[in-house]
């Protein structure tokens, strides 16, 4: 149900014209040319002014039904509109604005608002067209006068000297030569009385909303907003407008708004009614979803449900809108749209690094295998092409995520891998099998267990290994950023420990990562960001043969220290064999220019190193690499070359520059 003001000017008085001022909410004032508002044409000194409230809307997530006030928004063009202080403002060609008096702050609200602004930019010359701007724009501007707090301002279009409220819309000029507004905004007005209520517990008013304040009509709409979500976050879904009354006092040149609620009953979640055609069975679907039926209604608990089903990738769309009536035992029903993607999907991937060479890679994924929500992924990945590591590595991982498994929020899988590695300093044969879950424990925090099998045949200099071991992987993800894909504001936390159990007189011990991120934006709408990175990595429990060469600690490469040789920092054991260390601490950081809205230069610097302890220590080997790299932001994720340069540490032959080229950040 729409909440809107409905109140008119009252005002016996006002002389007849034939032009007329319909307000930007749609409500038709008095007929004249000047404001309704006006102090001049006053008889009675209080007015009624019609300022539209809207509702949120009580379907999908908390969208809002009637958007107050909403209209077109004009392109803005500030080469039409200056700050003129008490002086007219600039006209351009043959459509011009002039703003008498007016502040900065009026001066961008009418250039937002303005249709004429729009089409001086988009050289629009049919009359037909320009006089509908120029009779829209008699609403507008006073809108835009509202949104500012001046309720007594003139406005006046000219077009070729005629008012364009004068001019018959059956009797469009074949020719217009030039269109003038004038805009007077007359004296800002303060709220003298500022009332929302009633208001559930702990409700906060906008600060701006209060006596004293510029009455600017916004304010008004962010209180009730304010009042109305408050309300629905207790439960009262159908909370509706039940009265308003809004006053402007010209003499005092100050504003009354009194704005009363109706929070109505609160309710519970009732049933998920599917009213459209899936793959996945309308059974599963709830349980996916998870809507706490029987408890007490919450907009963040039914957008929570929503994306739920949005995070398993097989729906396009999952839009929940409330039922428009609650039942009579106090529940509120919700009904589900589903749009189903399309099942299959495929992908391919590339990065190229001087010393790693090209890693070429690609996926097949079906996103409802078995009709219940069952994924099935495919990922291969060619590596070392090229490149000088040693040979050329394979890879091919199978993983299938069946959501909901264990309530809503836990999801089961399982994953297999098979890879065969050729590095400078061994030869490996891996296979792995995993069974775990993953929990969303909250929007921001994921957890998940596992049970994984690992075999390996490995041959190093030590001669021919093999490891038999069942990992028992513990992981929590907290996810702060405010972008996946290019962060430049939050923090990412990935901290994991796998104890694991040797088999066929393998060790036991316990491997451990922690990978933090950091990302601030210095006030800049992402123009200069400062992103840093610390990677831990400790094994415990045996020494660092007891777990397989792929699974020891290096540094050098795009992961670690850029600049520096893929994996050329190590340690010796006393064999004299050259190995991954028990441990490895890490740190990148680079800051981020931005140039053009798609195009920005990074400065970087990494530092590594790599200990025989399962704690790093001030002896440890350590290196370091620094450089330039450049960004272009394709929408789905930026486009990335760095050039990095060893500074510190690392062998005679690490002298060279290395070249990264990818898709992504490089943290």
């Amino acid at each position: 149900m729409p909440c809107r003001f409905s109140a008119s000017v009252e005002h016996p008085s006002v002389p007849a014209a034939s032009g007329r001022i319909l307000n930007r909410y749609g409500v038709v004032d008095p007929p004249s040319r000047r404001s309704p508002f006006a102090k001049s044409m006053a008889t009675r000194t209080q007015y009624h002014i019609t300022v539209p409230i809207r509702e949120r809307g009580h379907g999908g997530n908390d969208v809002t039904a009637r958007s107050w006030g909403r209209s077109t928004r004009g392109i803005l063009a500030g080469c039409l509109l200056a700050c003129v202080g008490a002086s007219p403002a600039l006209s351009l060609e043959n459509i011009g604005i002039r703003a008498v008096g007016a502040t900065s702050d009026v001066v961008k609200a009418i250039e937002r608002a303005s249709l004429l602004v729009s089409a001086r930019v988009n050289e629009i010359d049919d009359p037909v067209e320009l006089m509908a701007a120029a009779r829209a724009d008699y609403a507008r501007l006073v809108g835009a006068l509202y949104s500012e707090g001046y309720y007594g301002g003139v406005v006046r279009i000219s077009v070729d000297g005629r008012e364009a409220a004068d001019i018959s819309p059956l009797s469009t000029p074949q020719r217009i030569n030039s269109i003038i507004a004038t805009v007077n905004p007359g004296p800002q007005y303060k709220f003298a009385r500022a009332r929302v209520a009633p208001l559930a517990f702990e409700t906060e008013l906008p600060s701006a909303f209060a006596v004293g304040q510029p009455a600017r009509s916004a304010e008004i709409q962010n209180a009730v907003d304010a009042g109305v979500k408050a309300w629905r976050d207790a439960g009262h879904a159908k909370v509706a407008l039940k009265s308003q009354r809004v006053v402007a006092n010209h003499p005092k040149r100050a504003l009354e708004a009194d704005v009363e609620l109706a929070p109505g009953p609160q309710l519970r979640f009732g049933e998920l009614i599917i009213q459209s055609t899936s793959r996945v069975s309308n059974r599963r679907i709830a349980k996916i979803a998870g809507l706490p039926t029987g408890e007490v209604y919450n907009p963040t608990d039914l957008e929570r449900s929503a994306r739920r089903l949005r995070n398993t990738g097989i729906f396009r769309t999952a839009a929940f809108q409330e039922a428009e009536t609650p039942n009579p035992d106090g529940t509120l029903d919700i009904i589900a749209r589903i749009e189903d993607r399309d099942p299959r999907r495929i992908g391919f991937g590339g990065e190229y690094a001087t010393d790693e060479g090209l890693t070429l890679s690609a996926f097949w994924l079906h996103r409802n295998i078995s009709g219940d929500g069952l994924s099935f992924r495919i990922d291969g990945e060619v590596s070392g092409i090229a490149g000088d590591t040693g040979g050329i590595d394979y890879t091919v991982n199978l993983e299938m995520i069946r959501p909901a498994s264990f309530g809503a929020r836990t999801d089961a899988f399982i994953l297999g891998e098979l890879e065969s590695l050729d590095e400078d300093n061994y030869e490996s044969d891996i296979a792995r099998l995993a069974f775990g879950v993953t929990r969303r424990q909250t929007d921001d925090l994921t957890l998940s267990a596992a049970i994984q099998f690992s075999y390996s045949d490995e041959v190093d200099d030590s001669g021919e290994l093999e490891y038999t071991q069942l990992f028992f992987p513990l992981r929590a993800t907290l996810d702060k950023r405010n972008d996946i894909l290019n962060a430049t504001d939050g923090y990412f936390l990935l901290a994991e420990v796998a104890p694991f159990l040797g088999l066929d007189e393998s060790d036991s011990g316990a491997r451990s990562l922690l990978d933090a991120r950091w990302y601030q934006d210095f006030g800049s709408d992402g123009r200069y960001v400062f992103a840093t990175r610390l990677q831990v990595g400790a094994i415990t429990g045996t020494d660092v043969t007891g777990v397989p060469n792929d699974l020891r600690f290096y540094s050098g490469g795009g992961g670690t220290v850029r600049g520096q040789s893929f994996e050329s920092l190590d340690i010796t054991l006393p064999n004299g064999v050259d190995s991954g260390g028990r441990s490895f601490l890490g740190l990148q950081s680079e800051l981020r220019i931005g140039i053009t809205d798609a195009l920005s230069v990074v400065g970087f610097f990494d530092w590594g190193s790599v200990s025989e302890d399962s704690f790093p220590g001030s002896g440890d080997p350590e290196h370091s690499g620094a450089g330039l790299g450049v960004r272009y932001n394709t929408g789905i994720g930026p486009l990335r070359l760095d050039v990095g340069f060893p500074v510190s540490g690392g062998d005679d032959d690490d002298s060279n520059f290395q070249l990264y080229i990818g898709i992504g950040q490089a943290f």
